[in-house]
């Protein structure tokens, strides 16, 4: 499996945990052992789906925030469960994952969003992040190294 479909791979399990974390209420560690840690994966598909989950369960006030501030035309509570899981673990790579460009991020969230979401999901989660993303930077929050990743080459991302 490659780095690309491996990781493709950790965000759907990331994905599942997130969904049986917002039905379930049940304890983060409880859904990493029941969707992730249960998996026969390779230990890097394990590893950073439970850090994605980790990290995008333990900051869903702010993710949410960002998300609303952006989706004006949409009631937050209408938005479809699934797109809004999604949203949340894409903000989660910008905000905490430096090696993972960010229109790496927004494709595979798209991919993500058309595979397991509704048809106009794709364009929706496109342009939450897209708009997020620019806020982002404006704040300074973005913080990304690596080739390609550095703040002044932002066009080659």
């Amino acid at each position: 499996m490659s780095q690309g479909s491996g990781r493709r791979h950790a965000r759907e399990l990331a994905l599942q945990a997130c969904y049986a974390h917002e039905l379930s209420g049940n304890p983060p560690e409880q859904i990493l052992s029941d969707v992730i840690f249960g998996k026969d994966e390779p230990g890097a598909v394990v590893e950073f789906a439970a850090e994605l989950f980790r990290r995008s369960v333990a900051d869903i006030p702010d993710y949410d925030t960002m998300i609303r501030r952006k989706a004006v035309n949409w009631e937050f509570n209408r938005i479809a469960i699934l797109d809004k899981l999604i949203l949340r673990l894409a903000l989660c790579e910008f905000l905490h994952f430096p090696d993972i460009p960010p229109k790496v991020t927004i494709d595979e969230a798209i991919e993500i969003a058309k595979k397991y979401s509704t048809e106009k999901s794709g364009r929706f989660v496109n342009g939450i992040l897209d708009a997020v993303l620019i806020d982002l930077r404006k704040e300074g929050r973005l913080h990304k190294k690596g080739r390609g990743l550095s703040e002044g080459n932002e066009e080659d991302e």
